[in-house]
């Protein structure tokens, strides 16, 4: 059983983060109740990985009825997990006051990109702009070029559905302890700007400067970055600890000068060029073969299709195949609670008479549900 068995929480079905934090709750054992809006599905939904772990419930929150339902749940559920604008389900009257009248304990998880207040918490948004606020995105890409999105991973899932997760987990053993529940605000432009707490301590610390592809972490050394072999495949070098750089230049043969050249910024770009002159002499295959496995700090740089065939992904069971779907295995891991991957994305209503069942609702009063 996973560390968060017999917690149950209530979603509210929105995209991206929101999901994400579900998913990672649910991965750990949460048994977690999605509210699905009316309407056809979507028929990719099956393949929504985020979204695996859950049951069904399809109601509509316009309604009377559909809201009683909902508060219902809330009222027998652990945690809370929504993500719409703010001020949105306090017009459906599912905002935290009804919602803790009903359940004191109840940790109340909101997950918005710009926070519940502030100038423009009620502008539309995405992970680029949420990630734009913090500093981050403007500190990635390289020199004199623009900066470069990455992905919506920093934003949504780092920043955004982490730190939900992560706020709801500190709720539930707050709400142990005090016997009362909590708002999360987690918001994306928040969540980001944590991350970055490094970097504005290397740069308060006079070790940062303020501008793209000119520090040791951001591809500007050449002790740290991604090179291009002879095949077009791509390695990562990341010996930044002199003992590492001593074991790269001895297997690359690199000149005795090196080891003091690397730590003058002035001769990074005549560093790199030479290095990536060298890399590009051999297949990807061929650094992998006198690299991995070394403290020389090196990875190849994998596509979707190959990270999951690596055999270190392999042996740690880092991914797996259900239900004809390619996804990462729960993490992290536990030495005595055993996460298991959980059961597969729903389709909306699917679930839908177990978990009423499970969660107190008699034959009639599902049957009057239609489920």
């Amino acid at each position: 059983m996973g560390p968060l068995h017999g917690i149950r929480i209530v979603e509210f079905a929105g995209i991206g983060p929101g999901p994400f934090a579900g998913m990672m709750l649910a991965d750990m054992g949460a048994d977690i109740l999605r509210i699905d809006r009316p309407g056809p599905a979507d028929p990719t939904a099956g393949a929504d990985v985020v979204s695996r772990g859950r049951r069904s419930v399809v109601l509509d929150l316009k309604t009377e009825a559909g809201r009683a339902v909902a508060l219902r749940l809330v009222a027998r559920a652990d945690a809370l997990i929504e993500g719409f604008r703010p001020g949105v389900m306090e017009r459906l009257g599912l905002g935290p006051e009804p919602c803790h009248a009903l359940n004191p304990a109840l940790v109340y998880g909101r997950m918005t990109g710009w926070g519940q207040q502030g100038p423009l918490s009620q502008a539309a948004g995405h992970d680029l702009n949420y990630i734009a606020l913090s500093g981050a995105l403007w500190s990635m890409g390289e020199s004199g070029r623009d900066p470069v999105p990455p992905l919506n991973l920093l934003g949504d899932f780092g920043g955004g559905g982490m730190m939900l997760a992560f706020g709801i987990a500190c709720g539930l053993l707050r709400a142990r302890v005090t016997g009362r529940g909590d708002v999360v605000d987690a918001a994306i432009c928040d969540g980001t700007a944590a991350l970055m707490g490094f970097i504005y301590g290397q740069r308060a610390r006079g070790r940062w400067e303020n501008a793209r592809g000119a520090n040791r972490l951001d591809g500007a050394a050449p002790q740290y970055g991604v090179y291009r072999c002879a095949d077009g495949g791509w390695i990562t070098l990341a010996p930044l600890e002199p003992q590492f750089f001593d074991l790269l230049r001895d297997l690359l043969g690199l000149p005795e000068d090196w080891r003091t050249r690397r730590e003058d910024r002035t001769e990074w770009p005549t560093l790199r060029a030479e290095l990536a002159a060298i890399i590009a002499t051999r297949s990807r295959a061929e650094w992998c073969a006198l690299l991995e496995g070394t403290d020389v700090c090196f990875a190849p740089v994998l596509d979707l299709d190959e990270a999951p065939r690596h055999p270190h992904n392999l042996a740690r069971d880092v991914f797996t195949e259900a239900g004809g779907l390619m996804q990462p295995n729960p993490a992290p891991r536990f030495r005595d609670a055993a996460p298991q991957l959980p059961g597969p994305p729903p389709l909306p209503g699917a679930g839908a008479a177990s978990a009423l069942a499970d969660w107190g609702f008699s034959p009639a009063e599902r049957a009057a549900l239609g489920v």
